[in-house]
């Protein structure tokens, strides 16, 4: 059975630079009726755990370290003994949430991650944090760009960490290289495509000037 990719809603906070925010993080789930990958352990353990129906964990990715994108990790990898991968840029991050429990494995550009026969390659998207990526899935036409590329732009780069012009070259450079149909499925909000995003880039380019 080919891959699907399973939607979830969770809600907590964000919290950085010492403000915290309500925020709702999309939890996404890729495999078939064995086994899966969740992509960014967001706020509620078992939540997931109840979407996961059963299956087999093999991995927790994190897009990036932000804590509402990694809240949930520790304790879903407990329940499920998947290991989690983090971008090694994004370490001070993940520590400022979970001092003294390390992510599992890191990733790295152009690593490529198989579930349920279908290949997800890794692509540094620095910018939103220095070790934010996105995850290219070719067979399913989609690209998981957590807080990277939303519908109507790039993510935040305001609070520490960030980079609004490394955040355009990331995109620009590794995100709308990509087919136009591909679907963009974001950390938080609705999905939109590359080609709806594509022409805006010289709009954001100017933005950050």
């Amino acid at each position: 059975m080919a891959a699907r990719i399973d939607h979830l809603v969770t809600s907590g906070t964000f919290s950085l630079d010492g403000g915290t925010w309500d925020v709702d993080n999309n939890v996404w789930i890729v495999g078939d009726d064995d086994e899966a990958i969740v992509i960014d352990a967001a706020h509620d353990a078992d939540a997931i755990v109840e979407a996961l129906g059963g299956r087999t964990l093999r991995a927790i990715i994190c897009t990036h370290g932000h804590n509402d994108h990694i809240d949930a990790a520790p304790a879903l990898a407990s329940r499920t003994g998947a290991r989690i991968h983090l971008h090694p840029a994004d370490l001070p991050l993940w520590k400022m949430t979970h001092p003294g429990t390390p992510p599992d494995a890191e990733l790295a550009d152009g690593q490529v991650l198989t579930i349920a026969g279908t290949d997800l390659t890794v692509l540094h998207t620095p910018g939103h944090a220095p070790g934010a990526v996105c995850l290219h899935a070719p067979d399913l036409r989609t690209v998981f760009t957590g807080d990277t590329l939303f519908q109507g732009g790039p993510g935040a780069t305001g609070r520490s960490f960030s980079d609004f012009p490394t955040i355009v070259a990331s995109i620009r450079d590794r995100l709308l290289t990509l087919p136009p149909e591909t679907e963009v499925r974001t950390g938080h909000g609705d999905p939109t495509t590359i080609g709806t995003e594509a022409p805006h880039l010289e709009e954001w380019i100017k933005r950050g000037h």
